[in-house]
């Protein structure tokens, strides 16, 4: 774990360099940790040696990723979790300590942008945008409140929260989304000051990763293209390249990082 003692300046500090990515005995929950990003974030955080409780809604989701992620010689515990309800939150906090201790890390990642939060203003639904920031911005607010005691109480607790490109810059036709993505990067900034030197509070804002919900958007070569065009590195990221952000906020190589909001878009370009 991490020694908190202030380091004199042009003193040595306290990490390792060669440990400093190992979070071995520590324990993660990852909402959303079921698919995509989600997933490889679970499996990043399994990899680099955490406990991880990966949830979602769907059960059958849930325990084909606590497989995987016990794949990799770490425990788990399937308990399917939907964000928008705070005594399911609450209920999975709880399990986790009971069950493996902590949690030390949670990484906010569930979300959703459906079809009826998508176009102009006024062509989308009340209802749909209500949902959105349910479950983008609500749903995090809930996992923060419910694990709040545990990371406090844990040395070098760490809150990750999912945010977007779309967090820091406006997308057309994706207001709800937007707005959900704008206020986590928010939330993130202002917690950070609450729960210091406590806790860390940290983003990152992916840019176009290829998962299941931008599958059809690669069927769509002019909109592929005009994605490429405004992302210098050309390309979309492999739902990995998000998890190594997140297993380096988690761990601590951040250790002094905290309120920030790491952007992981390819150099995304806004018009």
């Amino acid at each position: 774990m991490r020694d908190d003692t202030a380091a004199e300046p042009g003193s040595e500090t306290a990490v390792d360099p060669a440990t400093a990515f190992d979070l071995s005995d520590r324990v993660a929950v990852v909402t959303g940790g079921t698919r995509g990003i989600g997933r490889a974030i679970a499996l990043g955080l399994a990899n680099a040696g955490a406990d991880v409780v990966p949830t979602s809604r769907t059960a059958a989701d849930v325990e084909d990723a606590v497989a995987a992620v016990e794949s990799c010689g770490v425990d788990s515990l399937a308990r399917p979790t939907d964000v928008t309800d705070t005594d399911d939150v609450t209920a999975l906090m709880g399990a986790v300590a009971d069950g493996l201790g902590g949690p030390e890390i949670v990484v906010n990642n569930a979300g959703v942008n459906p079809d009826g939060a998508l176009g102009p203003p006024e062509a989308t639904t009340e209802d749909a945008e209500e949902f959105v920031l349910d479950v983008n911005l609500r749903g995090a607010l809930r996992c923060a409140r419910a694990a709040a005691e545990s990371l406090r109480a844990s040395d070098g607790g760490s809150l990750i929260n999912v945010a977007s490109v779309g967090g820091l810059v406006g997308l057309p036709r994706q207001h709800p989304y937007v707005a959900s993505k704008h206020g986590l990067v928010g939330v993130t900034k202002s917690m950070a000051l609450d729960w210091a030197p406590e806790v860390r509070v940290n983003a990152v804002a992916p840019g176009y990763v290829f998962t299941d919900l931008t599958a059809d958007i690669a069927d769509d070569e002019r909109l592929m293209e005009s994605i490429r065009d405004r992302t210098p590195l050309g390309r979309f990221a492999d739902p990995a390249e998000v998890a190594g952000p997140v297993v380096f906020l988690a761990s601590d190589a951040a250790s002094y990082v905290t309120g920030a909001c790491l952007a992981v878009d390819g150099g995304w370009t806004a018009r």
